[in-house]
């Protein structure tokens, strides 16, 4: 198995360590491959780049300013993320911190590295499990980067 971390200078936090920790615990057997670009408009030939390379899966972890710019360059990034794992069949999830989700420095790093190691749960059940990988978990609230919601009861 290999997996594929993509990460940028322009974060703040370098979620990426908190992502390879946990994939090196959780599938010794993997090769993990890092690959860093300057911003998250960079983040979609990013994962494609990795899935070329073989990654059976990969993560990306960008960082989002707090500016109406920023949120555009995001949502392009997104929608690039999107259709690399359209064209591709393969997972890529993003992990993207925004600047403005806290105004302490403090709280903005606890977030990035809540929702990095979060997502890196939900890899590691969709690499081994696929669709049924966190079924368990469907419907319950779960956030990532915040404590979870938790189901709504009808």
């Amino acid at each position: 198995m290999m997996v594929g971390v993509a990460d940028t200078t322009f974060a703040r936090v370098d979620m990426a360590s908190q992502v390879i920790e946990i994939l090196r615990a959780e599938l010794p057997e993997a090769r993990i491959v890092r690959y860093t670009v300057p911003g998250i408009k960079d983040l979609p030939v990013a994962a494609k780049k990795l899935l070329d390379m073989g990654c059976d899966a990969v993560i990306t972890l960008g960082w989002v300013g707090a500016k109406p710019v920023d949120k555009y360059s995001y949502l392009a990034a997104s929608l690039g993320l999107i259709i690399v794992q359209i064209l591709e069949g393969r997972h890529v999830i993003d992990v993207t911190v925004h600047e403005d989700e806290a105004d302490d420095p403090a709280r903005l790093v606890e977030i990035a590295v809540d929702r990095a190691r979060k997502h890196t749960y939900n890899l590691i059940a969709l690499l081994k499990r696929g669709g049924e990988g966190l079924r368990s978990m469907a419907g319950t609230g779960r956030r990532q980067g915040y404590p979870d919601a938790g189901p709504l009861k009808p």
